[in-house]
């Protein structure tokens, strides 16, 4: 998983991908530490095509509220640079893989 250093990388990469994983995370969050690893292998097996790209909130310059992230972890998924879905906090990497699935199928096969 690729990280990224601000919105304004995260928006390029929006539009230059046909589909897109963003886990937005923090050096203090440690369910982020943990989700990262399990998110990028499940997605990797079950959805090849789909690039992923990690952005630290903590980091000078994130500014995450600009994407509207105002909680810690956040996963955001675009296809063709449309948010297609959004978990914020609680949520199972389960959750996340079967709402990419339908969109996937539509746009990679």
């Amino acid at each position: 998983m690729q990280t990224i250093d601000s919105v304004d990388a995260c928006e390029i990469e929006v539009q230059k991908q046909p589909g897109l994983v963003v886990l937005y995370g923090g050096k203090d969050c440690h369910v982020c530490h943990a989700l990262k690893p399990k998110l990028e292998a499940a997605i990797a097996e079950q959805f090849p095509l789909m690039e992923m790209r990690y952005l630290d909130c903590h980091q000078p310059g994130a500014l995450c509220a600009q994407s509207g992230v105002m909680s810690l972890p956040t996963v955001q998924v675009f296809f063709n640079g449309q948010k297609s879905f959004e978990a914020v906090r609680t949520f199972s990497v389960t959750s996340v893989l079967s709402a990419i699935e339908r969109p996937y199928k539509l746009l990679f096969d």
